[in-house]
Order: structure tokens, then sequence, then C-alpha cells
């Protein structure tokens, strides 16, 4: 771990960074990823024109002097900024880890990538409502996608479904336990001019829902999988370090003949290979392939010239903690 100012790190990663910003100021980006770029107590996210400066120290007041470094780089730096947020890890209470404006009147509620628009509600949740890492998933499903019928399981807040019918999908169906988070989904279709069919969203727990959507015989050409670490209900148990092949099975009959699973991984502490021996496990019937694998875009993960320190646990053959594997399903004729 270096020791150089935080000030330091900062104008270092924005450089690096500088290429991906856009002249409109409506995209998304990591501007500075501390657990790998120096300073593990700080990380700071752009959304349009707004900053969303994470403080990790524990206790928060440890991250003070930061918050106060990184708000001078960035009003230097970026001059155009218009609201800046602090969300505290360990903040007393709810208010505080959501998120509390610093600077400005009000922030960003939607950006755009690749042609799409996304909603936002920066401080709705402990998160900022919509996930940096998987930009070049939602790339791959824009592309990819065209003419699919396509589930999106544990969705939150349905970006990467936005982005299949971006790509002109035939039918994208939300599932998630929260009504808040897909409610964002729908502003985010209003958004885009996007049709809100009330039947493609469901809101409830993932294991009913799917045992529902097995008995009516609905089968998808895509299934995205993108689970919380771990989460318990009275139905069922997510956990990402020991039941992954049990997710994926569970939705393997809903995928059709030559579809897809995209199945997701961010246990921190679930290495890359332990990862892939677990999708591979799922492979010696021969009805589960590895077709390939999505790496996490370059502001999140960091650049050669800015990274200081390694991941707490080897995400290879990945290239992050978020790992992102495609699998081809077939089966039984």
């Amino acid at each position: 771990m270096t020791t150089e100012p935080v000030a330091a790190l900062l104008h270092r990663a924005i450089t690096a960074r500088e290429p991906a910003f856009d002249a409109r100021h409506e995209t998304a980006l990591r501007l500075f990823n501390g657990f790998l770029e120096g300073c593990p107590d700080l990380v700071v996210d752009l959304y349009a024109t707004t900053i969303v400066l994470h403080n990790y120290a524990d206790p928060p007041a440890a991250g003070q002097a930061l918050i106060a470094a990184a708000q001078q780089v960035l009003h230097e730096r970026l001059p155009w900024l218009r609201a800046i947020v602090v969300k505290t890890r360990h903040g007393a209470t709810d208010g505080e880890k959501q998120g509390v404006l610093i600077f400005g009147e009000s922030v960003d509620r939607r950006i755009r990538e690749h042609g799409v628009w996304y909603a936002l509600e920066l401080t709705m949740n402990r998160d900022a409502s919509f996930y940096l890492d998987t930009r070049n998933l939602r790339e791959w499903a824009i592309r990819y996608l065209r003419d699919k019928s396509v589930l999106n399981t544990f969705a939150y807040t349905g970006s990467l479904g936005v982005a299949a019918y971006g790509g002109g999908a035939s039918r994208v169906a939300q599932l998630d336990l929260n009504r808040r988070f897909l409610n964002v989904a729908k502003t985010s279709y209003t958004l885009n001019g996007f049709p809100i069919r009330k039947p493609e969203f469901m809101t409830g727990d993932f294991w009913p829902l799917i045992n529902r959507l097995k008995r009516a015989g609905e089968r998808f050409d895509c299934v995205f999988i993108d689970p919380p670490f771990f989460a318990a209900t009275d139905r069922g148990v997510v956990d990402l370090a020991q039941n992954v092949t049990r997710l994926i099975n569970k939705v393997r009959p809903l995928v059709t003949d030559g579809g897809t699973i995209v199945a997701i991984n961010n246990a921190l502490f679930f290495s890359g290979q332990d990862y892939m021996q677990a999708l591979e496990s799922l492979c010696h019937d021969g009805y589960v392939a590895i077709e390939g694998t999505i790496p996490v875009p370059a502001d999140c993960a960091g650049f050669p010239e800015t990274t200081v320190a390694t991941p707490i646990t080897d995400p290879a053959p990945f290239n992050h903690a978020t790992k992102i594997a495609l699998l081809k399903i077939r089966h039984k004729s």
C-alpha cells in the first residue's frame, strides 16, 4: 500500500479515466477504487454531474480528512460538478449510510450508457442504485440479445434488463424482492420509451417465483443471475461462496435449448479459481458449457499505472471480484 497523499492518488486516477469522460457529462464511472489504488477507506464514483464519495473508514471520523481532500481535487479537476454526496459505510444512521448531500442543491436522476438511459436513486440505498462493474455486461446485452426473451433475476433496479430492451430484446421479465427497486426500473423504461407491461415486473421471493415460472412452462433465451452475496428468506438461502451451483440449477429448466445463463458472483473472498471449479462441476453432464467470461471495466478494476495493491482474493481468470461467466445450456432431446 502506498503512503502517497490521497490528493496525488486521485489526480493520477482521474487522469487515467479522462478519455472515458463524455462532453455532455451523462456517463457513470468509478473515478477512484481506493481498495486497489492506494486508499482503502475511500471510493469515488461519478454519475453524470454528481459525485458519490464512499467513506469506508471505521470509525467514520477517520475518513473526514480524506473526504475534504477529495472534494478539493474534484472541484479542481471537474469544475462542472453540480453535486457531491457522501455515503458513510459505518455511519450511525441510515441517512448517513444512504448518503448526505454536502455540495450542490440536487443530485442527478439519470445517466446514459451505450445510448441507453438509466434512472438513478443515488440515496435510496447504501449503494447508488446502479452497478458500475457490470457496464461491459450491459454492452453485451445490447449487442447480443436482439429478438431474445430475457429473465433478469435478483434484478435490483433492472439495469441488465433495461440494457436487453435497449438492444431490441423481444421480452424482458424483471424479478426482485423489493418493489421500490423495480419502480426505478420502470422509470428507466419511461426514459427510453419502452413499454411497461405489469406482468413482466415480478415482486417476490426468488425461490417460489422461479417455481411459478416453471409450472407455467415459461422459457427464456437468456437468464441473468446476479444475487447478493448472502440472503436468506423462509423459502431459501443465497450464499455465493457455498451454493453457487444450486442457483444455476434452479433456473436451468427455464432456459431454452441453446440459451444462455449469465452467472455473476461478487463474493470478495471466493477466488476466481474456486468459482470456475464450481461452474465446471456443472459441465460434467454435458448439458452446461462455459462459453466465456466478461471482464469488469478498467475504471472499476484499476489501471496498470494506478493500481498499487492486490485483491484480497485472486480473481483470475477473471479480472475483478465481480466474476461474470456465460453458460451455454442444452437439454435432453
